[in-house]
This record gives structure tokens, C-alpha cells and sequence, in this order.
């Protein structure tokens, strides 16, 4: 079997990153953590423009309707470039969740309107309630124990919370549970808030993995340029092991998010263990990357004036999202130790049916 990516899921993935090149540069992420708005507006229509927002989306609602394998990739190249748009959340997690309650009057008219970019949803977790918001939301998914919600923006009490990783808008939703108008009750909304959690990990992880490269390129470009007695930084071995460990770190923690993409749809056993992983491998690489990044600038890892600290900050952001390691690590500590998972050399690649 062949599980390397198709020529169109790399070319998507390529035109996502030349627009990224054109509106999510350095300067722009400046502006952006200096308060400015930073070109939010034009970024989402680009992305409308190219039809991202429909990747997941049905064909009978405008979408294309492909699968999260197609996805994985668009999601780490927002990563890459730290998108402050909720890009990742509105195509990948709320749209294909609010697929599955297309019986809905409302969700049906909604879904055409999310896969062209001309509607905009926010998304609310227990597991996430610090949420990124696109730039003038309409709707609202709100997840609580026993329920899953739509709302429009003007139902929903949001307010403003600042964040360490200052280029995105972040708000905490009040009353979460009571708002909006109830799409599942019961273990039906248990288990489609599971499989929203489970998007918002393993989107999150890919995000990740963009975000290593991108420090990993910023440091080993900087060792290559920067000179100590003569010679560059980066041909002292100290330097060299360093940067190679995060190397390996991230290209082990590659197949592993994109396994879990590959099942980001499922709430059995082996999919959310899955989706956990995930988001530990690809946080630990991210923020292996941050740590090593500042310490081969030495002091200057840490100053304003370099481009580093926009990338880390959304490492650190992103590591507390969708489920921090602690409950990441508790879930898997859970599913192996009660029997849910099969252990064993012969399980290690072993999925539930």
C-alpha cells in the first residue's frame, strides 16, 4: 500500500503555502501582536477564494468532499506560516461535525454558506474554552457535557481574554451549556463533542508540526550565517546534535498525526488514542523546537526583534488547546491500562474496528 501523499493533496497543500508567502509574513504577525488587525479580512477571503474552506464540505453543499487525509497537510502549512485565522477550526472540525446533522433545516442552509467562507463559525469546547475567533463570526458550535449547539454570534456572550501568543483574537464564551439552539442531547452530542475534540487535537498537532519546521528552518539558517572564532555556529557539533534531535523528533511525530487524521472522524478506543498521540508527539517536537531554537541564538532567542518568538508562542498556545498533555496522557493511560487498546507487539499498528 501506498501512503505517500498524491500530487494534488501536495499541490493544495503548496497553494495554501504561496498565499501564506503573500499575507501571513513576519511583518504582518508584527502588526498583528502590536494590536493592528493585520490583514485578517483578506486572508479569509483568499482562502475562500480557493475553495479551502470546502475541502471537507460535502458536494452537495458546495464542498469538495474529500477526506482529512486530504487535509493534514493544508492544516500543518497553517502552522507553518502561524495562520492567526481559525482556518483549521471551521474546515476540519465544525463543518464535517455539523455534516453529520444535515436533517437540520438551519445546519443544511449553513453548511454551503461555511464551505465558501461566507459564513464564519467559532467553535467552543470544555477542553477548549479559550477560543481562537475568525474575524467577525456568525455562528457559534458550543460543546457541552450531554449537548451540542448552534447559535448565532449575537446569542453568544464572549469575552475578550488576552493570550501569550498575541496574534490571535482569543474569548472565553459565557454559559456555554444554555446558549444557542440544541442540534443533539444526550450520548448522540457526547459523541459528536468527542469527535470535535478529537478534530481539535489532531488539527492542532498538525499545526505543530508546521511550527517545528518553520523554527527549525529560522535556527538552522541562523548557525549557518552566524560566526564564533572563525567558523559558523553550526558546524560545532553541540550545535549540530542539538538541531538534529529536533529533526528526528519531528519527523517521528509525522506518521503519527497523520494516522490520526486518517481516523479523525471515529470516537472508538483506537481513534481518540489515536488523535491523543497525536497532539503528544506533535506538541513535544513543537516544543522541543522552541527550546533549542533560543538556545542556539543564545540571548537573542529571546528579543522582540527577531521573527522566532511568533512561531514559539504559537507552539506554547497550541500545546493547551483541545486538551493539554496532562488529559492527553491521562486518556492514554486510561484506554491502555483498562483493556480498551490491545497491547503487544503484534497490536502495535492495530486499530478498533
Amino acid at each position: 500500500m501506498d501512503f505517500t501523499f498524491t500530487e494534488e493533496q501536495t499541490m493544495m497543500a503548496a497553494a495554501l503555502r504561496e498565499l501564506a508567502t503573500d499575507l501571513c509574513t513576519p511583518a504582518v504577525l508584527r502588526q498583528r501582536f502590536e494590536g493592528a488587525e493585520g490583514g485578517a479580512e483578506e486572508r479569509w477571503q483568499r482562502l475562500a477564494e480557493l475553495g479551502l474552506f470546502g475541502v471537507l464540505a460535502p458536494l452537495a453543499a458546495g464542498g469538495m468532499g474529500l477526506t482529512d487525509a486530504d487535509f493534514v497537510l493544508l492544516a500543518e502549512e497553517a502552522g507553518r506560516a502561524a495562520l492567526p485565522e481559525p482556518f483549521a477550526e471551521q474546515a476540519a472540525v465544525a463543518l464535517p461535525v455539523l455534516a453529520r446533522c444535515g436533517a437540520d433545516r438551519e445546519v443544511a442552509d449553513l453548511l454551503p454558506r461555511l464551505a465558501s467562507g461566507t459564513a464564519r463559525i467559532a467553535v467552543a469546547h470544555p477542553r477548549n474554552p479559550l477560543v481562537n475567533v475568525p474575524p467577525s463570526p456568525t455562528h457559534w458550535l458550543l460543546c457541552s457535557q450531554g449537548r451540542l449547539a448552534l447559535a448565532t454570534a449575537d446569542g453568544v456572550q464572549a469575552v475578550e481574554r488576552s493570550s501569550v501568543d498575541a496574534g490571535r483574537r482569543i474569548v472565553e464564551v459565557s454559559a456555554a451549556g444554555e446558549a444557542g439552539r440544541a442540534l443533539a442531547q444526550g450520548t448522540r452530542a457526547d459523541a459528536l463533542g468527542a469527535e470535535v475534540l478529537a478534530r481539535g487535537a489532531i488539527y492542532a498537532a498538525a499545526q505543530c508540526l508546521g511550527l517545528t519546521a518553520r523554527m527549525l528552518d529560522i535556527a538552522s539558517s541562523y548557525v549557518r550565517e552566524r560566526n564564533q572564532f572563525g567558523r559558523p555556529v553550526g558546524s560545532y557539533q553541540a550545535v549540530k546534535h542539538h538541531l538534529a534531535s529536533v529533526a528526528v523528533k519531528l519527523e517521528f511525530a509525522r506518521p503519527v498525526v497523520y494516522a490520526a487524521a486518517t481516523c479523525a472522524a471515529g470516537t472508538d478506543p483506537g481513534s481518540l488514542a489515536a488523535a491523543s498521540h497525536a497532539k503528544l508527539a506533535a506538541t513535544d517536537a513543537a516544543e522541543l523546537a522552541a527550546r533549542t531554537a533560543i538556545q542556539v541564538h543564545g540571548a537573542m532567542g529571546y528579543s522582540w526583534e527577531l521573527d522566532l518568538h511568533f512561531y514559539m508562542k504559537r507552539a506554547w498556545a497550541l500545546s493547551g488547546a483541545w486538551g493539554d498533555r496532562s488529559f492527553h496522557a491521562r486518556r492514554m493511560q486510561r484506554l491502555l491500562l483498562e483493556g480498551a487498546l490491545p497491547l503487544g507487539p503484534d497490536h502495535t499498528f492495530a486499530f478498533s474496528a
